[in-house]
This record gives C-alpha cells, sequence and structure tokens, in this order.
C-alpha cells in the first residue's frame, strides 16, 4: 500500500514507528480525497476494523476450497481490479519508468505476494483468530528492523519496554509455559513470518518508492498488478486448477480482494488524509479483537484465556514502539 500497499501503513496498519513524518507522505491520497468523504470518519474507521478483522476469517473459508496461492491470487486479483477501477473513474494513469516498477515488483513480492501465501498457508492449521493475533506483531517487527535499517530511528527504553512487553504477549498467545501444547508450531511460524514481510516491506518502499512521483491509490494497483503476475504463476507452477468453485469459498475470496484489499486501501488513504496517520493507524488494535471474536462466534474456534490476554498484551507492547519522539 504505496506503501504502496497493502498494509502501506504510513500509512497503514504495519508501518515501524518513526519519530518524525516519514519523507514518503508525498504518497499521501489526493487533496480530493477528503473532501469527498460524505460520511464521517469514526464510522469509516469502525467499516475499515471490522474489514480487515474478517479478512482472516475469508482467508480460513477460501482455503477450505482453494490451494493457498489461488486464495493469495484471488485476493490481489480482485484487489486490483477494484483500485483500478478507482484510477479509471478518475482518470489517473499509472506510474511509469522501467526503474519504478522493477521496485514494484520486490514491493509485491514483499508486501502483498509472501504474506498473503504465508498467511493462507498458516491458517490450513492454526485458527484465524490466532492468524489475527500474528498479524498484529508487525509493529513490533518493525520497531526492531527500524532500529537496524533507518538511522533516524533511535532506541528508546519504551520503545525497547514495549518490544520486550510484545515478545511476553506472544509467549502468552502460545501457552508457553505449557509447552506450547495445542499450537500448531508450522502455521504459527508461518503466520508470524507473513507478520514480518510488512516492515520489511515498508523499509523497502521507503527507501526506494517514497519520491516516486503519483497517488497512493496508482502505485498499490500497480503493485497488485505485479503480485497478480508473480501468483498466477506460482499457482500455475505449484497447483493445479479449481475442478469447482463453490459459493461460500469463492465469494470469501471476492470479498477479500475487493473490500479487504481493495476497498479498505483506499478507504485507509481517505483517514490518513482526514484525521492523520496516527490516529488512522489505530486501526491496527482492533483488528485482532475482530479477527478472535469472528472465528469464535462464525467458525466455532475454541478460545482460552491465554488468547485474549496475550493479545492485549501484544497490543499493549505495539503501541508503546510506535510512541514517537517530541
Amino acid at each position: 500500500m504505496s506503501y504502496v500497499v497493502e498494509r502501506s501503513r504510513v500509512l497503514l496498519m504495519s508501518a515501524p514507528a518513526t519519530p518524525r513524518p516519514a519523507p514518503d507522505l508525498t504518497l499521501s491520497p489526493p487533496a480530493g480525497t477528503a473532501r469527498a468523504a460524505r460520511v464521517d470518519w469514526r464510522v469509516r474507521f469502525a467499516v475499515l476494523s471490522v474489514v480487515w478483522g474478517f479478512s482472516f476469517l475469508l482467508i480460513k473459508v477460501g482455503t477450505e476450497a482453494y490451494a493457498p496461492f489461488q486464495v493469495a491470487l484471488g485476493r490481489v486479483f480482485f484487489g486490483a481490479l477494484a483500485l483500478l477501477t478507482v484510477l479509471l473513474v478518475r482518470r489517473e494513469p499509472l506510474p511509469r519508468g522501467r526503474r519504478t516498477w522493477a521496485h514494484l515488483f520486490v514491493a509485491a513480492l514483499l508486501l502483498n505476494t509472501a504474506p498473503f501465501s504465508l498467511f493462507s498457508y498458516a491458517e490450513l492449521s492454526i485458527p484465524s483468530s490466532l492468524a489475527g493475533i500474528c498479524n498484529a506483531t508487525s509493529p513490533l517487527w518493525g520497531m526492531a528492523l527500524s532500529l537496524v535499517a533507518l538511522s533516524e530511528d533511535r532506541p528508546t527504553r519504551r520503545r525497547f519496554a514495549g518490544l520486550g512487553l510484545g515478545f511476553l504477549g506472544v509467549l502468552t498467545v502460545l501457552g508457553a509455559w505449557q509447552g506450547f501444547s495445542g499450537i500448531d508450531a508450522k502455521g504459527t511460524a508461518l503466520a508470524l513470518l507473513a507478520s514480518l514481510c510488512y516492515p520489511v516491506g515498508w523499509i523497502y518502499v521507503r527507501r526506494t518508492l517514497a519520491s516516486v512521483p503519483g497517488s497512493p491509490v496508482a502505485l498499490t494497483g500497480a503493485q497488485l498488478m505485479v503480485s497478480t503476475l508473480q501468483l498466477l504463476a506460482m499457482s500455475a507452477a505449484f497447483t493445479s486448477a479449481p475442478t469447482s468453485f463453490p459459493l461460500w469459498p469463492t465469494l470469501s475470496v471476492i470479498a477479500l480482494g475487493a473490500l479487504g484489499t481493495g476497498m479498505a486501501l483506499q478507504m485507509q488513504y481517505g483517514l490518513v488524509t482526514e484525521i492523520g496517520p496516527t490516529t488512522a493507524q489505530m486501526v491496527t488494535y482492533f483488528i485482532p479483537v475482530i479477527a478472535t471474536t469472528a472465528g469464535v462466534l462464525l467458525l466455532g474456534e475454541q478460545l482460552h484465556w491465554n488468547t485474549p490476554v496475550g493479545a492485549a498484551i501484544v497490543l499493549a507492547g505495539a503501541a508503546l514502539t510506535q510512541t514517537r519522539r517530541r
């Protein structure tokens, strides 16, 4: 999300904290986006939280009929379709230049192709609620990586405390005191690796695409197009074409792409423009709550006391890592 990118979280939910506004705010949405808003930002904030929170449930349903690569492919395809429709209506061009598209290729791999595929594979063996909680560790990974990769980020006691607290929360969710029993290690590792992809991609985009002209929608739409081609090749190489298209898994994949990836990014850019990235980023802390609630109520997933408690600790740690210096 231009980040370009899904999660663009300069903007978006998994962007690592920075001590001052990142230079890639040149990718901020067009000025007319905020003026065009007709619905109160609190309503749109709530809708965005629900859409992204339900994404993990939609992935779970999608994998009941389709291979993980195919679920990820449908997600980026319908997401790209939604954003390209917006560009067509606005008459905005796609980015130009071989160098820009080369960077978009890497950004698509790190921010879409890899994490979307990893989450889909992870949910073959772990609950959607656990996947949603693992996604909330992205700010923790981002803080740790930014200290190494971004020279302007400086460690503080508060941020180190947040990192340690977040790690404690992960151990609580996984039930470390009882030997991680009942937790699929491989699926959990894949989900955590997926969450790590976002801050890695964010750092790459920040270094390579921050000064590229064009709206976030155009850059993100182009990125999703590239990711579609990547996942199309991977699906053709490693999976067989589906022989049927069951209703609910198919609708889940379409909704995951058109709503959870296309519409949600467009809505997030509008929120960033209207209320600023700091407030808009707070949507991150509602996602695991909604993902857990949806998984328990709609999919019948089991919920033990350590899951919500650990998730709360993870979110508290993530909040501390997002603290900015005055």
